[in-house]
């Protein structure tokens, strides 16, 4: 009798991470499609350069902004916050290098 108390909460439970890694395995899979629309050779390459022109710079800020509302939404499912942290950390990265100029190339021509 006390196994089958718990079978509501196992099942809340599976439901809560199954939803956790298909946001993850989601987020992932934009990001690698983005970084092949933009011409990057990889995903590690697109996520360490700096935006290159307004479609990349919307893309980063739209990347902060995804993460920062996932990370919120962590103070309902604390486990959100390992997924929702990824994207938070890498598009206010290059929302940053982007706001500073980092990237703007100088023609000599």
């Amino acid at each position: 009798m006390a196994i089958l108390a718990l079978v509501p909460i196992i099942i809340v439970l599976v439901v809560l991470l199954a939803t956790f890694v298909t946001v993850g395995l989601a987020i992932l899979r934009r990001m690698r499609n983005q970084a092949s629309h933009f011409g990057y050779t990889s995903l590690s390459a697109y996520l360490r350069g700096v935006p290159r022109n307004d479609a990349e710079r919307q893309d980063a800020f739209d990347l902060a902004l995804k993460g920062a509302v996932i990370c919120l939404l962590a103070l309902l499912f604390p486990p959100l916050l390992l997924v929702g942290i990824i994207p938070l950390f890498y598009g206010a990265r290059k929302t940053g290098y982007a706001s500073m100029g980092l990237g703007l190339v100088d023609d000599a021509d």
